[in-house]
């Protein structure tokens, strides 16, 4: 009996463990179900109501009018733009720390700033590249003294689509370089000697064997970096105000109250970003699990 005891005795106290541990994710939980999955369902619902309360599909067919279309169009543009350019930079960036030869300083160094960049957004992101590239910004103020170099009189402007897509670089750059390097530390040394015992010179190895490996990779940070921008509205709002018709400006225009003011076409507003950053997600976690099978 005593034997039957303590044999029993292990798997019970484990169970015990077991249950005592889901305490420690229900904060999770109550976070996600609270402040992302509630907030979520309220807006589709409202997305196919009327100031009533009733159902219709006024405010989805209002998704195509003409100046939503084009706040969309844009918003596309940008995102696209700035995902683009963040992917490619981002990837050289991560690249040269990794494969690059450079002191092991550099890379921690690199990948700190990268952690700390990728958060900086909103009120103060667009107030430094304000005090930068603004009509009196110090960059600004330096090219015109030390070159004679107006960037504004060359058809520069840091309140348009370019501007906005070079003031999200700031984030998007960075964290390219936090996904990315894992995906380049999977990169197996063997399978570089093997490309080189094969005789395959350095751009063979890259377009044969290690592009084919990292391009899952490459198109899921793509379109994690599109979704951030997509959906990224305090930094767009700081810095140009309601001169670039984005969709999160619009939307915010729809339900805090102006002339435009209509919450349930906001919340269908809303409801179309939610299915464009989620189809986004959705191919990205995808293509990871692609990606994640190199990395074992």
């Amino acid at each position: 009996m005593t034997g039957v005891a303590a044999a029993a005795g292990p798997p019970a106290e484990r169970a015990r463990k077991g249950s005592l541990a889901w305490l420690g994710v229900v904060p999770f939980f109550a976070f996600a179900i609270l402040f992302l999955i509630a907030p979520t369902f309220y807006l589709v619902v409202g997305a196919f109501q009327d100031p009533t309360g009733s159902f219709t599909l006024a405010n989805i067919a209002g998704l195509f009018q003409s100046q939503i279309v084009a706040a969309y169009w844009i918003s596309i543009r940008i995102s696209l733009a700035s995902a683009g350019l963040g992917a490619l930079l981002g990837f050289f960036l991560a690249y040269a720390i990794v494969h690059g030869g450079l002191p092991s300083w550099i890379r921690s160094s690199v990948v700190t700033f990268s952690g700390v960049a990728s958060n900086f957004a909103g009120i103060p992101l667009a107030f430094a590249f304000l005090a930068t590239l603004g009509r009196i910004g110090l960059v600004t103020w330096f090219l015109n003294e030390a070159f004679g170099l107006n960037i504004y009189r060359l058809g520069f402007n840091l309140l348009s689509f370019w501007g906005l897509t070079i003031t999200y670089l700031y984030f998007q750059i960075p964290l390219m370089v936090l996904i990315i390097t894992p995906a380049l530390d999977g990169l197996k040394r063997e399978w570089r000697e093997a490309s080189s015992i094969l005789g395959a010179s350095n751009w063979q190895y890259w377009r044969m064997v290690a592009l084919p490996v990292l391009f899952p990779s490459l198109m899921g940070c793509f379109l994690l970096l599109f979704a951030n921008a997509f959906g990224a509205i305090a930094t767009a709002y700081a810095l140009t105000g309601s001169s670039l018709n984005i969709v999160p400006i619009l939307l915010y225009a729809q339900i805090r109250g102006d002339v435009l003011y209509n919450p349930n076409l906001g919340y269908a507003l809303a409801f179309g970003m939610i299915v464009i950053t989620g189809c986004s997600n959705l191919l990205y976690i995808w293509l990871r699990s692609r990606a994640e099978r190199w990395l074992r």
